[in-house]
C-alpha cells in the first residue's frame, strides 16, 4: 500500500476510533502480545491491573508471542484476520512492521498524554521515537551474566560479552540469543573490530563470514535459548555457566529470587521496546486500545513500572519519578541499564540498519545453527 494511501487509512480510522472513545462504543476485552516473565508482569503491575481497576467490565487477554510478533502478523495480515490488538515490540521489529503497513502510523500528540508540566509527547519521548508506528516503553539491554559460585578459583570475575568467547579463562557451557541481534555485533567486537566500524562490516560478505568464525569458536559449547526466561533458568540450574538475556530478567533472578548470579555489564547491547497497533482493528477494538494506550504511557504509569523491573522509562519526564522496588524497597537506578557505573562501555543497537537486514540474517543465523 503507498504511504499516503496509508496515512489516510490510518487518519481516519483513530479519527473514527477517537469518536467511538467519546461515544463509549469500545470493546470489552483486548489482547495485549508480550514477552512474558518478569517483563510481562511488570506490564501487568503497572499497566493494565490499574486500568482494570478503572475499567472493571475489560477484560484483558495476554499472549506471549512477542518474540515471533513480526511472522504472526505478517500471517494474519495474510489471512485477513488480526486477532490481536496491541503488541510488544522492539524498536527493529516495529520499524520493519510499519515499512510493511503492519502497524498503524500514530500522531503521538494526538493519542498519547502530555507530561505533567504541558510538555508535548513528541518532546517527552523525543528521540525514542524512532518509527511514525512506535510508542516507546522502556530502555533495556541485553547483558552477560555469569554463575557467580561456578567461576575457576582464582579468576578474574567475567567483566562482559567478550569474555562469552573466552573458553580458556571460563570454560563450560553458555546459552545465548536463538537470534543473530547482538550475537553478530559482538562476535565482530570480540574479533577485533571496532565499534564504529561493526555495522559497516557487517553490511559485507566477508563481515559476515567473520562474525560467524568466532561465533564457530563457541558453538559447541553453547546452548541456543529461544525465551529470555530459559536462559536465566539455565544459569539458576547450574547448566550452563554464563549466558546473555536482558537485564531486567537477571535482576529478577539476582534481587528478588536470590541466585547466585551477576551480571557483566561491558558492550550491554541497549535498545528500545514498546508498542505498535496493528493495522486494520474494527473501530470498537481500536478505540479500547487506543484508551488504553494513553492510559498506560503516561508519564507515571510508565515510571511505575519501573518499580517492578529495571527498565528505564522511556519519557524524559518519568525517570525523576523512579524510585524504590515495589516489593524490596531498593533504589532502582542503580539497577538501570544507563547508570554511569553499568554503561562505560556500551553497544547500542542501530534500530534502522537491522530493519533493512534482519530477514536476510535470521535466515542466514538459523541455516549457520544447524550445519
Amino acid at each position: 500500500m503507498k504511504l499516503k494511501s496509508l496515512m489516510l487509512l490510518t487518519t481516519g480510522a483513530t479519527l473514527a476510533a477517537t469518536g467511538a472513545i467519546a461515544d463509549g462504543h469500545m470493546a470489552d476485552s483486548m489482547t495485549l502480545v508480550s514477552w512474558g516473565g518478569a517483563y510481562q508482569s511488570s506490564q501487568i503491575n503497572a499497566y493494565s491491573d490499574p486500568y482494570q481497576e478503572m475499567n472493571p467490565g475489560v477484560e484483558v487477554i495476554w499472549d506471549e508471542s512477542s518474540p515471533e510478533a513480526v511472522a504472526r502478523l505478517r500471517a494474519m495480515e495474510e489471512a485477513g484476520n488480526i486477532t490481536w490488538d496491541l503488541v510488544d515490540v522492539e524498536a527493529a521489529d516495529a520499524i520493519r512492521l510499519c515499512d510493511e503497513g503492519l502497524a498503524m502510523e500514530i500522531d503521538p500528540d494526538e493519542i498519547l498524554a502530555a507530561a505533567p508540566d504541558g510538555t508535548s509527547a513528541t518532546d517527552d519521548f523525543g528521540d525514542m521515537l524512532v518509527s511514525d508506528c512506535f510508542i516507546p516503553q522502556i530502555v533495556f539491554s541485553t547483558v552477560a551474566a555469569y554463575r557467580t559460585d561456578l567461576m575457576p578459583e582464582g579468576a578474574e570475575p567475567p567483566q562482559g560479552a567478550c569474555d562469552l568467547f573466552d573458553l580458556e579463562t571460563y570454560p563450560g557451557q553458555r546459552a545465548l540469543n536463538r537470534q543473530p541481534i547482538a550475537n553478530m555485533e559482538w562476535a565482530l567486537l570480540c574479533d577485533g573490530v571496532a565499534y564504529e566500524d561493526v555495522y559497516d562490516v557487517l553490511e559485507t560478505e566477508e563481515g559476515i563470514a567473520q562474525a560467524f568464525a568466532m561465533l564457530d569458536t563457541i558453538k559447541d559449547q553453547t546452548i541456543w535459548w529461544s525465551s529470555a526466561a530459559e536462559a536465566v533458568q539455565l544459569l539458576a540450574d547450574g547448566e550452563v555457566v554464563m549466558a546473555t538475556s536482558f537485564n531486567g530478567r537477571w535482576f529478577s533472578a539476582i534481587e528478588e529470587q536470590g541466585q547466585p548470579i551477576a551480571m557483566a555489564w561491558e558492550w550491554q547491547m541497549l535498545d528500545l521496546d514498546g508498542w505498535v497497533i496493528p493495522n486494520g482493528l474494527p473501530e470498537d477494538r481500536l478505540a479500547r486500545v487506543l484508551d488504553f494506550v494513553e492510559f498506560a504511557t503516561d508519564t507515571q504509569r510508565l515510571a511505575d513500572q519501573a518499580a517492578y523491573i529495571s527498565y528505564g522509562p522511556a519519557r524524559a519526564s518519568s525517570a525523576p519519578l523512579v524510585g524504590q522496588h515495589a516489593e524490596l524497597g531498593i533504589d532502582m537506578a542503580p539497577h538501570m541499564p544507563t547508570d554511569p557505573n553499568n554503561a562505560e562501555n556500551t553497544f547500542v543497537n542501530n534500530y534502522l540498519w537491522w530493519a533493512d537486514y534482519r530477514d536476510d540474517l535470521d535466515s542466514r543465523f538459523q541455516a549457520w545453527l544447524v550445519q
